[in-house]
């Protein structure tokens, strides 16, 4: 049967090459292939001649126009690929390789092949020159979409750039960040590879080791392979391998299994059932071509008589092992001399082979949607649809080109399946998410579990619709990490030589926190915010004052009222007997204008505790200043009176007549105007006020009185100071004075007790932290205040109360 046009095809339905040693005197044979016969690319080469027949039986797609086809083995080799491109590009009559022909002598318009990446590239170059179109069903290396280098190449399989990237969003989708990856050390396997390797960077993935390997290659070097598979820490492999390479590799670590590991695999082999039958690769998942259905295809691939299978040597090749009998003639062509003759009644329906196995129809589609667009091109070419009839002229000169510039244009959909390439001659990639679970049976069986469409938004390519079996039949997602997660609150340190995914999770340091997952880095919490006891939040710091919840304030604040008390009440004993000789001596106008101002002191340590405020700071601050200061100047004024009586009983002396009750008065408010004028001026220029203190205490806030101007507070207290001091002079001077004009013991005692209060309280203060510094602040005022007093008064009020009849002129007079 003649065509009106050619069509080729390359299939590797042979994987090895036999090997000839050439003594360079004679001209070398033809290569030939050699090994077992690979029975499911033995159903790709049919698919080619039935969609072929399909279309010859069309009256749609090329009517009245016959398809030719010639189909060659190149047996997995560069070299016999090169061969058999020449001899499809220079027309001449075959000579080697030829399993199918069906074609005249014209030239081949188009090529359908090969099955792997190499030859394709080998082909393709040549074809190149010569603007043949070659239509791959196979060749997925991402470098075959270079136009500049290969621009006559098409495929409707898609790129390993997308599969690339499948894989390894499939691998950050389960959370998988350390795995081990192993490739074909071809170019499928060399560029699938290197593309996912820089996919799984750009996803944060790790990779333990990637080896290669071929399976022509030494034993030493499979095993090898197998050793670091067997020695990784990875759970996780991902395989970009060819099938037959799979099949070298499985069955080396078929002799000592490894530990469980999950495989991850390209679409190369993940749906390839020869390999099923290894166990430990249970659970395996990958992306495959999607499943399809092509009608009439299985009848076709059985219907095949022993005078068909006799024609061709491939197929009588097939025969022979499928049904261990013999059909050639020669008996130097069996293997087995025991063989029995095949006899037509052998059984092909019942035969369990991948040839007859069309319930996984996948890269079978790839070949016959290859075709199709090719028959599509040559019927754009040469026929035109007028009023809806084609009209078609098989006698149009047809090129290269003409083909090749269809070829770029088709689009159409065969059996519901799409077809049509982009500028760099690729299909939109659209792939099934194929896991190997285990059938009823108990033997391994791909189950699709969902799709990649890699035309769908960022982060939407997957569509998981089933539940997936994983390693070892489990149910649970596996873990493959270098290692575990940092939890919040911790960050990740590398481990020093070893991928990014290896790392040590160290606490975040006092002061920071982290609140995600595998932080890198700890962040400092906001200037009034702390972190948590886990660090991983940050809260707002609790802010700390003197409050009149705490037990320290009520026990200052009862001290300072019971001290207020006090004052109030030898105040009244004072005024009730304020005609008594004791109430009367030194001056009694100043003895009630002391208690008046101690009863001052005493509450105004209450402005001391509570929440600071604009109004508290200034008033705690210039009113203690100032109210301490009237209590010294009555205690100076009350000291000065001694040593005047004591003079004005010398005879002759009037000293009293110039510091009588007018001059003591003058004297009270010019020391305490002194100290107006201080507060005054430090109200004026640089006032305190509140402020949140965040240096003492990191964990929390203190809320005080800032000095505003330090210079103001310590001349207000240094005023004090002053006057402490010279009064206590004073009265050190006046202290041997008679005991009956003479309080300038107590006095005495009691400027003592006031300078020593004071002078300790500087470094408390300085050194007391947070809310501390204002309860010495108030114990200082307290002290001071209780000082002056129960020194002052409360031996005046004991003789009062208890011993009367001291308080009395006669026995004042007595003791004169």
């Amino acid at each position: 049967m003649g065509g009106d046009f050619v069509i080729g095809g390359v299939f590797s339905i042979h994987h090895k090459l036999y090997t000839v040693i050439n003594n360079y005197t004679t001209k070398p044979d033809p290569p030939k292939c050699t090994g077992s016969l690979n029975s499911r690319v033995l159903r790709f080469s049919r698919a080619m001649v039935f969609a072929i027949e399909e279309i010859n039986n069309s009256t749609e797609l090329l009517p009245y126009i016959r398809l030719g086809y010639q189909i060659y083995d190149s047996c997995v080799s560069v070299s016999v690929a090169s061969h058999v491109a020449f001899q499809l590009s220079n027309g001449q009559e075959p000579v080697f390789h030829k399993m199918f022909d069906c074609s005249q002598s014209g030239l081949v318009m188009a090529v359908v092949g090969d099955s792997g990446s190499t030859p394709s590239i080998s082909i393709s170059r040549i074809f190149g020159p010569f603007n043949i179109p070659l239509v791959s069903p196979f060749a997925t290396c991402a470098c075959l979409s270079n136009k500049q280098e290969y621009p006559t190449f098409f495929r409707t399989i898609p790129s390993d750039q997308f599969q690339a990237d499948a894989l390894a969003k499939l691998v950050k989708h389960f959370g998988w960040t350390w795995i081990g990856a192993v490739r074909s050390d071809s170019d499928y396997g060399n560029y699938g590879m290197a593309s996912f390797l820089a996919a799984a960077q750009r996803e944060g993935i790790c990779v333990e080791y990637s080896v290669s390997f071929y399976r022509t290659d030494p034993l030493n070097n499979i095993k090898r392979v197998a050793g670091v598979i067997r020695r990784s820490t990875a759970m996780v492999i991902v395989a970009f391998t060819a099938s037959g390479d799979m099949s070298v590799l499985l069955e080396e670590l078929a002799l000592e299994p490894p530990s469980p590991r999950q495989w991850i695999g390209s679409e190369g082999w993940i749906t390839d059932q020869l390999l099923m039958s290894y166990s430990f690769c249970a659970g395996a998942i990958g992306v495959g071509i999607p499943k399809s259905v092509i009608p009439g295809l299985r009848e076709f691939l059985l219907d095949l008589s022993l005078a068909k299978v006799a024609a061709s040597s491939v197929l009588t090749e097939f025969w022979e092992d499928a049904f261990n009998c013999s059909i050639r003639k020669s008996e130097c062509f069996c293997g087995d001399l025991n063989k029995r003759k095949c006899d037509g009644t052998e059984d092909i329906k019942s035969l369990q082979s991948p040839y007859t196995d069309t319930s996984q129809l996948r890269a079978t589609n790839m070949v016959y949607k290859a075709v199709y667009a090719t028959a599509h091109a040559i019927h754009n070419a040469v026929c035109q649809d007028t009023n809806f009839t084609n009209k078609c002229d098989k006698q149009n000169r047809l090129d290269y080109k003409m083909v090749l510039g269809e070829l770029q244009k088709v689009n159409f959909s065969r059996n519901g399946y799409p077809v049509s390439f982009d500028a760099n001659g690729d299909p939109v990639a659209f792939y099934e998410l194929v896991n190997w679970q285990k059938s009823e049976s108990g033997v391994n069986e791909p189950v699709t579990v969902g799709y990649y469409d890699a035309s769908l938004p960022k982060g939407q390519e997957f569509r998981i619709n089933r539940n997936i079996t994983w390693v070892g039949g489990g149910t649970q997602v596996p873990v493959s990490v270098c290692s575990q997660s940092c939890h919040p609150g911790s960050r990740k340190v590398l481990q020093k030589g070893k991928p990014i995914c290896c790392y040590d999770c160290i606490p975040c340091p006092e002061g920071e926190f982290s609140n995600t997952t595998d932080s890198p880095d700890c962040f400092p919490c906001p200037s009034e915010w702390w972190p948590n006891a886990q660090r991983d939040a940050c809260f707002p710091k609790p802010v700390e004052f003197l409050s009149y919840d705490e037990v320290l304030a009520i026990i200052l604040a009862a001290f300072s009222v019971s001290g207020a008390c006090l004052a109030i009440i030898t105040a009244a004993i004072f005024f009730h007997h304020r005609t008594t000789p004791i109430v009367r001596a030194n001056n009694s106008e100043l003895s009630f204008l002391l208690l008046f101002s101690l009863t001052l002191c005493f509450l105004c340590s209450l402005t001391f505790i509570g929440a600071p405020s604009d109004w508290s700071c200034m008033l705690r601050h210039t009113a203690f200043g100032i109210i301490f200061v009237l209590c010294i100047s009555c205690v100076l004024g009350k000291t000065v009176v001694v040593l005047m009586a004591f003079k004005a009983t010398l005879p002759g002396s009037n000293v009293m007549k110039w510091f009588g009750p007018p001059q003591q008065r003058m004297t009270v408010v010019f020391f305490t105007f002194i100290q107006i004028i201080i507060c005054t001026v430090w109200l004026l220029l640089s006032p305190p006020f509140p402020v949140k203190n965040l240096s003492t205490y990191k964990e929390k806030i203190i809320l005080e009185c800032a000095l505003g101007s330090a210079v103001g507070f310590w001349a207000v207290l240094g005023y004090i100071g002053l006057l402490a001091v010279f009064c206590f002079v004073l009265a050190v001077l006046a202290r041997k004075l008679p005991d009956n004009f003479n309080e300038a013991k107590l006095i005495t005692f009691s400027m003592l007790i006031f300078c020593a209060v004071w002078l300790t309280f500087i470094p408390a203060y300085v050194s007391s932290p947070g809310k501390f510094t204002v309860a010495v602040e108030i114990f200082a005022i307290l002290a001071s205040s209780f000082g002056l007093i129960l020194c002052i008064f409360a031996p005046k009020c004991f003789i009062i109360l208890f011993q009367p009849e001291k308080n009395s002129r006669k026995y004042v007079m007595s003791k004169s």
